[in-house]
């Protein structure tokens, strides 16, 4: 038996409440606005909820994880319908594919939350390669389209070299990813075997 059943109904259904509103307010909104003054003062707004150490799932269509949301802090500020995250992890799961992860040490995202602005030391990596990574300052992360956009410079560092531009377009689900200009770099080839 788990903790869940020993839970009166009332309560499982507080519970469930509780959780569809989260999911609401994180998944369901509209893109992030360019920072203003205003959002500026966000952090002394009053808040009307904290959630701490939080991971998120949200299924596809045949109940598998598609994507998973974790972070260190959220909270929401209801004068502006906005959601700060700290230490955000985003997770693209594709069964068949690799699983695209993307962490920054803040991140923001406005009204229902489908697109989320991550600032400072943005990382975007493959689960199972550690070795190949993009680095950037900012990066905008759509969660229903699973694509990733930036006009900040980018380094791209792989194993048999680096490359360096200003912007990037990444399609995760088919492992796409478009450097938009000032495209530079060195690459060492494998060694044959």
């Amino acid at each position: 038996m788990n903790a869940i059943s020993k839970l009166t109904s009332l309560q499982q259904g507080l519970l469930a409440l509780s959780l569809a509103f989260i999911l609401w307010l994180l998944f369901s909104g509209s893109e992030p606005t360019t920072s203003t003054a205003n959002e500026q003062q966000n952090y002394t707004q009053a808040s009307d909820y904290t959630i701490s150490q939080f991971t998120i799932t949200i299924m596809d269509e045949n109940g598998q994880p598609s994507r998973i949301i974790k972070g260190q802090e959220m909270t929401h500020f209801p004068e502006d319908d906005s959601t700060h995250i700290t230490s955000p992890i985003a997770e693209f799961v594709n069964q068949q594919k690799d699983t695209w992860i993307v962490t920054s040490e803040q991140g923001k995202t406005h009204g229902k939350g489908h697109v989320i602005l991550l600032t400072d030391n943005v990382i975007i990596s493959r689960k199972d390669d550690d070795k190949t990574e993009l680095q950037t300052s900012t990066l905008t992360l759509d969660t229903n389209k699973s694509t990733a956009y930036t006009d900040a410079a980018v380094k791209m560092i792989s194993p048999y070299g680096e490359t360096n531009s200003i912007g990037l377009h990444a399609t995760l689900e088919d492992k796409t990813i478009n450097l938009h200009s000032r495209v530079k770099g060195h690459y060492d080839a494998p060694p044959l075997q």
